[in-house]
């Protein structure tokens, strides 16, 4: 976490440091705030934020940061343009562009296919990518940044992951693969999974863990298959000394 910026009125509610509080008061006038202790081992959150941010721009320097910036926006570009046939993209300008990231929208499928973004999300797993950032700002959707760094190769195995998890939805709603038990809703597939002798799944064992050619030469398994995200939140397990623990002397 960086610096956090508040206005004046907030400015007494903010986490302080227990070490430098009264001075820091004084100087500044503050009312005594309702606590005065930091919230965490790094009060002034954490300072490697800043070095990067300074040391990669003044590593670029002002053409190359600018040169950064257009690779970031004509690679999101290049990829929103090969997705967005089969996908539907939020919040382009009006000839259909993005800046350096874009928004695909997945929520149609959980109407036609019962397919969610999480497992789409999954899936991606069993072509070697972990997910881009999943349901934010969009409840149902992912947001997909390559950033200046990544190249051409890298964008399409990307793109060629996504259309080919776009066939697999269709096959969903043709009927030609369960709602409840597809490669999507099964994903990701370990190793041991696709390896073991007791193999019941409707779809081959190639389509669960190489979907796609380039898997092919380039694997990487997950170790774990699909687990309850929201056990822990559904069914809390207390572990807090108990109260005579917090008693003074």
């Amino acid at each position: 976490m960086g610096p956090i910026c508040v206005k004046a009125h907030l400015a007494p509610h903010l986490p302080k440091h227990v070490e430098n509080q009264e001075s820091r008061d004084k100087e500044q006038g503050m009312r005594k705030p309702q606590t005065s202790h930091a919230v965490s081992a790094a009060p002034y959150g954490s300072a490697s934020i800043l070095l990067i941010s300074y040391a990669y721009i003044r590593m670029l320097g002002a053409d190359g940061v600018r040169k950064a910036s257009e690779y970031a926006i004509l690679n999101a570009n290049y990829m929103l343009a090969r997705l967005k046939g089969k996908f539907d993209i939020l919040y382009t300008n009006h000839n259909g562009e993005c800046a350096h990231e874009f928004i695909v929208d997945l929520r149609p499928f959980k109407k036609t296919a019962e397919i969610e973004a999480e497992d789409i999300a999954k899936r991606l797993m069993d072509y070697g990518f972990h997910a881009p950032t999943m349901s934010f700002p969009v409840p149902g959707t992912i947001m997909i940044e390559p950033t200046e760094s990544e190249d051409k190769d890298e964008l399409d195995r990307f793109c060629d992951a996504l259309l080919s998890i776009h066939s697999e939805v269709l096959l969903v709603e043709e009927n030609k693969l369960d709602k409840k038990d597809n490669p999507l809703k099964n994903a990701p597939h370990t190793q041991l999974m696709v390896c073991s002798n007791d193999w019941q799944k409707p779809y081959s064992r190639e389509t669960a863990g190489f979907p796609i050619e380039y898997v092919k030469h380039n694997k990487f398994w997950p170790f774990v298959a699909r687990v309850n995200n929201t056990y822990g939140d559904r069914n809390l397990q207390c572990t807090c000394e108990p109260v005579s623990a917090y008693a003074e002397a």
